[in-house]
């Protein structure tokens, strides 16, 4: 495990669980960089934060040499349905950005790649899925030493998971898909890439919820 010099980018910052990441990160002295696109770069929610990066993704020399002396790559960034209509797809929101990340930290040396994936993506159905199941596939491929985190549905902010969900999961066999807090959710990515740990793994379920309560959530 390397806790000393780590030095984190998260990529989907102004999301529910990037604000959440940097927010933790910054009350612990962890030196995270938030990455903003130009558009958000002025945006009230960032005026506070320490370090910044402002820079398109699809810029790769800039994005790398932004990535240059961070050890750790959060990729956060995805999409959802009813952002279509903005032009989003899970091609270029999920897929798209995990390749221009891979290749960007390639080039700066990055050591850890954190990937927020979903639940569901080992055996995909649906192009949901399977976009988040083809951006695990590049993580995986990079190279580069990984962890993939799997949550369940997210509850807090605006993410409310089904009415009867929380019922269902008391179930024994069921209680690894109660629905996950975006404060818990943050704190584990936060604790796996401080930790650099667990490598070439895949949080899930049981898993998921052992580093919860690991991380005091």
């Amino acid at each position: 495990m390397e806790t000393s010099t780590r030095r984190l980018f998260v990529a989907g910052a102004t999301g529910a669980t990037g604000r959440n990441v940097v927010r933790q990160g910054l009350a612990r002295g962890v030196h995270v960089t938030a990455h903003l696109r130009p558009k958000s770069a002025s945006s009230e929610l960032a005026r506070d934060w320490p370090h910044k990066a402002v820079v398109e993704l699809t810029d790769g020399d800039t994005l790398a040499e932004a990535l240059r002396g961070h050890t750790t790559v959060l990729q956060l960034i995805g999409t959802m349905r009813k952002r279509f209509a903005a032009g989003d797809t899970y091609e270029t929101s999920d897929i798209g950005t995990t390749r221009q990340l891979v290749e960007a930290a390639k080039r700066a040396g990055v050591d850890h790649l954190v990937l927020l994936s979903s639940v569901g993506a080992g055996r995909p159905v649906g192009a949901y899925l399977k976009a988040k199941a083809e951006a695990e596939r590049l993580v995986r491929d990079s190279g580069i030493p990984y962890t993939v985190v799997r949550p369940p549905a997210f509850e807090g902010e605006y993410h409310k998971p089904i009415p009867f969900l929380r019922t269902l999961t008391r179930l024994p066999l069921l209680r690894g898909m109660r629905p996950i807090r975006i404060e818990q959710l943050a704190a584990v990515l936060l604790r796996v890439s401080e930790q650099r740990a667990p490598l070439g793994a895949v949080l899930e379920g049981d898993s998921l919820w052992a580093e919860v309560s690991a991380a005091g959530m």
